[in-house]
């Protein structure tokens, strides 16, 4: 179906060296297009189809302007979208695109844009193509200081970029009564563990959680030796998708003499499947590990 003509768009000039990213076509004895045209038809020119996006497209370009858009005086161009017969029932395609002419003096690609700056354009079965009637004045484009049509030859060019919705998002809520656990672990024969070791797994609301320690010591810059405890959670393999938690915990080693003083750490962190790693997103507390 042909698309709906609309009101000129206000346009602007940007000036920059870099081409255009997905596609160039350059006319050649421009003068003659006009003439194989009869008198009574509009002249236009249909640049070959291309595929962006998983979308074909085509540029059309008005060497005289599109009259009935009131082009007259103006070069107008569009991008349209093509092979819509193959796009399933009700089908919509949302892009943002730029369309360029070349100055072929100074190598400088000149887009014009919308007053919208980057705005999206939404095609669809009664409006496949979007544009510009009034993309660049006649005597501007045909001034040979202005580089545009040079040896009768000129360049244009567009940068299409398709919105596709992935259907994904997120959804974050506070409790208001956070829910609270506590996990023991007692671990015999410490001084024979020479690995890492795993605590049993322990539920605190909805999610599972785990405790991880690494008994060796380790050395830092202070000259002291510690050993290594996390807390991480480990439900992330269980369907259904677990999102991204916040939580605020101590981890502490209890001194077990009755005037003993224990070791603890209390902070907080947002744990995600994207930091699944102990040493990522595990929280860690260190503790002097007393040597003898």
């Amino acid at each position: 179906m042909a698309a709906i003509l609309s009101r000129p768009e206000v346009t602007r000039l940007i000036t920059r060296d870099l081409p255009p990213a997905h596609y160039t076509f350059k006319i050649e004895s421009f003068s003659k297009i006009i003439k194989i045209f009869p008198g009574d038809k509009e002249p236009k020119y249909d640049s070959e189809v291309f595929e962006i996006g998983g979308y074909k497209w085509k540029l059309s370009f008005y060497p005289s302007g599109r009259k009935e858009c009131d082009g007259d005086g103006y070069i107008s161009l569009y991008l349209v979208i093509e092979d819509t017969d193959s796009l399933p029932l009700g089908w919509e395609v949302n892009a943002m695109f730029k369309l360029f002419v070349l100055d072929q003096i100074r190598g400088e690609y000149s887009t014009l844009q919308d007053d919208h700056n980057g705005k999206i354009r939404r095609f669809h079965a009664m409006k496949t193509e979007w544009g510009f009637a009034q993309f660049l004045r006649l005597n501007m484009f045909d001034y040979a200081r202005n580089g545009f049509l040079l040896d009768d030859s000129c360049v244009f060019g567009a940068e299409v970029f398709v919105i596709k919705c992935t259907g994904k998002g997120e959804r974050m809520s506070i409790l208001s009564s956070p829910i609270t656990g506590y996990c023991r672990w007692d671990i015999g024969r410490f001084s024979a563990i020479n690995v890492e070791s795993l605590s049993k797994e322990f539920r605190v609301g909805e999610r599972k959680w785990e405790l991880k320690l690494y008994p060796r010591a380790v050395s830092t810059d202070d000259g002291e030796s510690y050993i290594k405890l996390f807390l991480s959670l480990s439900d992330w393999e269980t369907p259904p998708p677990k999102g991204k938690l916040y939580a605020e915990y101590t981890l502490r080693v209890r001194d077990r003499r009755v005037d003993g003083e224990h070791v603890e750490v209390t902070d907080c962190n947002w744990f995600s499947t994207s930091t699944r790693g102990y040493n990522i997103c595990g929280q860690e507390i260190l503790m002097k590990k007393k040597m003898k």
